[in-house]
């Protein structure tokens, strides 16, 4: 069984609500929901001619559902900026796509009550494949524009060298 430091005075959960996220070696600004990481193998169901009236199952492609990022409208052009290397309206024929660097891992990090590291994920080669620049507007409303970039990624994983702090 393997082994993990443990902390024996924590016994709730962590909390979904303290959490940030890295591009480029920064935090970007105003986060407010990242949805879940998630993948899903294909099931390959097989069986030979001789075998009983049942089939073996084996494990065939993973994908990994797409990441969506919000926050509130700002000044901040992060998302559009990121948006505009996959398409960008007017640049030259052919350029309408910066192949070179529209691709970037991101981080998402979780943290305690305290604000201590507990969590992170690097999640890897992502490139926005739809950009809300600007939500519905309604004169009637009363909440926050948000702008969201959604992220097609090739995976993620663990950083294991993030561990379980002792808290305060």
């Amino acid at each position: 069984m393997a082994e993990f430091p443990v902390n024996p005075t924590r016994y709730d959960p962590y909390k979904n609500f303290k959490f940030r996220v890295k591009w480029d070696g920064k935090y970007v600004a105003g986060v407010s929901k990242v949805t879940g990481l998630k993948r899903t193998t294909e099931v390959v169901a097989h069986r030979e001619g001789g075998d009983p009236s049942t089939s073996r199952k084996s494990p065939g492609l993973t994908e990994f559902e797409p990441i969506t990022l919000e926050r509130g409208l700002t000044q901040d052009r992060a998302f559009e900026e990121w948006a505009n290397l996959v398409w960008q309206l007017g640049a030259a024929l052919g350029a309408e796509v910066a192949l070179k660097e529209f691709r970037k891992d991101i981080r998402i990090e979780l943290y305690n009550e305290a604000g201590q590291l507990v969590y992170a994920y690097n999640v890897l080669r992502c490139w926005p494949s739809e950009y809300e620049a600007l939500p519905d507007l309604s004169s009637d409303a009363n909440a926050v524009a948000i702008e969201h970039i959604r992220l097609e990624n090739e995976g993620w994983e663990r950083d294991t060298s993030v561990t379980e702090s002792v808290e305060p």
